[in-house]
């Protein structure tokens, strides 16, 4: 069905409006258009899904052929390509459906359609219901097979030996900071960032259905969410103990042997442990959000819109920093994020994580870059990427 005749379908719907006085008959007309609609709908995604196949059958015959023999890169998921569809679904996008939610819809379009092209494994910072599932879940949609790790070392791990094809892990949080164990990640590691996920994190306060509300005892959850709700907790729940475990994830486990508890976790963990959310967004800072990174192996080209990140290793002497980031300014270079971390082994000495606006590919960003270089010890890229979409 073309899409002409869907639009004869609502203007004869509309027609149909003004000449039905029969309330029964008007709801039987709009249900058959939309059933006219699921069936085109239906029709052009499995047209969509076949078009999916026929790109892997020419991939899979590039790798037969010798056309390229990095084995490490699954070659299958383009991060580039999918910000640019996305993109460009929310751009044309004409209501009344929401343009993020048009999108959602389409990443799980492109998730289902990426499955037939090659099942993706993606490690990600567990248990099950943390807020890395929901970020996993996000940018990969619910097609790919996501596998809980339980360190962030575990997912850097996982992707270094093939095992997964990508990895998902935090790296910071706009009320708690930055995440400390995922940035000494990439000083042992060769994996390059090849996209990121911005989450907004909305806690919500979890029973389940055997809990006694009155007799509540222990309200159980991560360290950061039980600081990130402190007001919300004094007001409500002033005299319940709140007790720090793991993850969101294993707080939401707990509460399905006992009756008294409580838990703090988001949507992904509800879910997964059929918890009833008895209160929602309960944090104290209703703009918290997440920022994750996605690893892999392999170098992604320019999307339009994307981020370049850096490691540098200075040399101990006054100015250091200043001179690092002169050619940045001279080259026009907008820097969004600046890290400092000890440079393992060596005692008293220090590297830089520099983010910055623009891919390696362009000028501007590669000439800040090389002018950066004689002036340090060391600087790594650690990938040029699109910036979240979604």
């Amino acid at each position: 069905m073309s899409e002409q005749s869907s639009e004869q379908n609502v203007d004869n719907l509309n027609q149909s409006i003004s000449d039905t006085t029969n309330e029964k008959e008007f709801l039987d007309s709009i249900r058959q258009n939309i059933d006219a609609v699921d069936c085109e709908i239906q029709t052009l995604i499995n047209n969509r899904a076949k078009l999916a196949q026929q790109v892997a059958t020419v991939k899979k015959n590039h790798i037969a052929n010798n056309v390229t023999t990095d084995s490490s890169n699954p070659i299958f998921y383009r991060p580039e390509r999918e910000a640019q569809v996305l993109k460009a679904v929310m751009e044309r996008n004409t209501g009344p459906i929401a343009d993020e939610k048009m999108a959602r819809l389409f990443r799980e379009i492109m998730s289902v359609c990426l499955d037939l092209e090659a099942p993706q494994r993606i490690a990600f910072l567990g248990p099950v219901g943390t807020f890395t599932h929901a970020a996993a879940l996000k940018h990969f949609g619910k097609a790919a097979d996501t596998v809980p790790m339980t360190t962030i070392t575990d997912v850097f791990r996982e992707v270094e030996a093939g095992t997964a094809m990508y990895g998902v892990v935090p790296v910071e949080n706009s009320s708690e900071g930055v995440v400390n164990h995922t940035l000494d990640g990439f000083l042992s590691s060769s994996l390059k960032i090849i996209g990121e996920v911005e989450l907004p994190i909305h806690q919500n306060f979890l029973v389940a259905e055997h809990t006694k509300i009155d007799g509540l005892s222990r309200i159980y959850s991560h360290q950061q969410s039980l600081a990130q709700c402190r007001h919300w907790l004094d007001v409500n729940f002033p005299n319940v103990e709140r007790v720090a475990v793991s993850s969101n994830g294993e707080a939401a486990r707990r509460l399905k042997n006992e009756w008294h508890s409580a838990a703090i976790a988001g949507d992904v963990a509800a879910a997964e442990y059929d918890l009833h959310k008895l209160y929602t967004n309960i944090e104290d800072n209703p703009s918290n959000t997440t920022r994750f990174l996605i690893i892999g192996h392999e170098a992604i080209a320019p999307s339009g819109q994307d981020k370049t990140s850096i490691v540098v290793s200075a040399h101990d002497k006054a100015g250091a920093l200043i001179e690092i980031l002169k050619p940045l300014s001279y080259h026009g270079v907008s820097m969004t994020s600046i890290e400092t971390r000890p440079e393992r082994p060596n005692k008293w000495a220090y590297v830089f994580f520099i983010d910055m606006n623009g891919h390696i590919d362009e000028a501007n960003v590669s000439a800040a870059i090389n002018d950066i270089r004689p002036l340090v010890k060391d600087v790594r890229i650690l990938g040029s990427y699109p910036k979240a979409v979604l």
